[in-house]
């Protein structure tokens, strides 16, 4: 190979990270901008107009377990009322895979019984996961959230901060990095049974990650996480059902149930690779 063509060669290969990196920047705005716009439309026309338009035909609600959200939706359909009940949210922070077509949005939300009524009824904490569709635009293929008695901030218009961290990547084969993170998760069930659920969570969960429980804010950061599940009695066993990996095979989601003593419910986790393993970015749980 001449000098020529290496330098051709060289050439090709650094526009394809530029690329790459670019990539990863505009699809965290757009799915950021699609959170934004799916909040809008249930302001503007209606919750149930603005689910049906922004959920993959595979996506899931819980109600309170996991069903197809489309066809769930299209079984129950909404009773005639005099009232606008108004659901308001906004992202406050996400996550994307570097391949650019999975991420995650979460913030708070408000509710109101009607339009026309002055106070707040609940407020709460939304976790979402997008994917992108074939035609490149974004859907959710998961939706859970929290409800909680206080305050969980701001609604206002979010812009995800500007990186200039290089993200590459080589497409993994899906089937494989689906197993894989679904027998984390299972490993991860077991480490609770043996060593407890806070001792457990904290070695499989990142620095920076947020708990999501019923009744309370979010929990920011292992540490404050962990103190939170320390509180915990009794055993809990955890059982996947299902889940999906990016293309990157560095983010994906779990779901399933969760058995206590005096509790069961559903959980959904995200997942993302950090030095080479999977780490619990989000944990959230909704009692049945």
């Amino acid at each position: 190979m001449n000098a020529d063509m290496k330098v051709k060669i060289f050439g090709v290969m650094l526009v394809l990270c530029i690329a790459v990196v670019a990539q990863g920047q505009s699809a965290l705005h757009d799915m950021v901008k699609t959170e934004q716009a799916f909040s809008k439309m249930a302001q503007d026309k209606s919750i149930r107009e603005a689910f049906m338009t922004y959920i993959a035909d595979d996506g899931l609600l819980f109600r309170p377990g996991a069903v197809n959200g489309k066809k769930w939706m299209i079984e129950h359909p909404a009773p005639p009322s005099d009232k606008k009940p108004v659901l308001v949210w906004q992202p406050a922070y996400a996550g994307i895979a570097a391949s650019g077509d999975m991420g995650f949005t979460t913030g708070p939300w408000e509710a109101k019984a009607d339009v026309n009524d002055e106070k707040i009824s609940a407020y709460g904490h939304f976790v979402t996961v997008w994917k992108k569709q074939p035609d490149g635009s974004w859907r959710f293929v998961v939706d859970l959230g929290i409800s909680h008695p206080q305050f969980g901030g701001p609604l206002t218009l979010w812009t995800p901060t500007q990186t200039s961290r290089k993200e590459t990547f080589k497409p993994v084969p899906a089937a494989s990095a689906l197993k894989s993170l679904v027998e984390r998760d299972q490993a991860y069930g077991v480490a609770v049974l043996s060593q407890g659920l806070a001792k457990a969570f904290e070695a499989y969960a990142s620095p920076d990650v947020r708990l999501y429980r019923a009744d309370n804010l979010p929990f920011i950061g292992r540490e404050a996480s962990s103190a939170e599940l320390a509180k915990t009695t009794g055993q809990i066993k955890w059982s996947p059902i299902g889940g999906d990996v990016s293309q990157a095979g560095d983010l994906g989601y779990t779901q399933g149930t969760y058995e206590a003593a005096n509790e069961r419910g559903s959980y959904v986790r995200i997942w993302k690779k950090e030095n080479g393993e999977w780490r619990i970015v989000m944990d959230v749980t909704n009692k049945h």
